[in-house]
């Protein structure tokens, strides 16, 4: 199997083990250190990393998370390596493939207690390489993904708003889901449905 066969697997895999870990997440949340049980909309994804959970329980959901979050970064590394193979301009393709690639390793990193930190670095890496994207694809013929790469990028700069700032707090554990889910859906999209002509003419 060639690697751009094993982004998708790859997604799914570590999909299935994030929702694993919610199942198994002891409970206790930003709101409510008392709660029982995994909250889609005040629990944050991080707190499926720590060895305790936020109501001081051993987090049995750890060893899940991680293991999603691997095939996670994986899977997106090897995106960004495939993806940079249809851009024309070497420069743009050397930025998208290392920028990427090296950004889902510190995202990796998040699940480790450096995590403040890793977020900013893989954020900021991360974003490099979509930005490169979104202005491939706006040279493009690709009015969809052209849509999706603005609402994409307006629900990324929101998110680290809100993370950054400390303001509406209350709808961050939400917002980072929907930026999951955008994320996954647009990887997929420019994996699947975008072609090496596409972007031929954009310099």
């Amino acid at each position: 199997m060639s690697k751009e066969n094993l982004i998708l697997p790859g997604i799914i895999i570590s999909i299935s083990l994030i929702l694993i870990a919610t199942i198994y997440y002891p409970g206790g949340s930003q709101f409510d250190s008392t709660s029982i049980g995994y909250s889609w909309a005040n629990n944050y994804i991080s707190n499926l990393f720590g060895e305790k959970a936020l109501n001081g329980a051993n987090n049995t959901a750890r060893f899940w998370a991680i293991g999603g979050m691997f095939f996670l970064s994986l899977s997106l590394a090897i995106f960004f390596a495939e993806f940079s193979k249809k851009i024309s301009s070497k420069n743009a393709a050397h930025v998208i493939k290392y920028s990427g690639s090296v950004g889902m390793l510190f995202t990796l990193l998040i699940v480790t207690p450096w995590h403040d930190t890793m977020i900013a670095i893989a954020s900021t890496m991360f974003l490099v390489s979509m930005f490169y994207i979104t202005i491939f694809v706006f040279k493009s013929r690709l009015p969809l993904f052209k849509l999706l790469c603005v609402i994409y990028l307006l629900i990324f700069y929101s998110t680290l708003y809100l993370y950054g700032s400390g303001d509406f707090r209350e709808y961050l554990p939400i917002t980072q889901k929907v930026l999951f889910v955008m994320t996954i859906v647009l990887i997929l999209g420019l994996h699947f449905f975008t072609k090496k002509e596409d972007f031929q003419h954009a310099k």
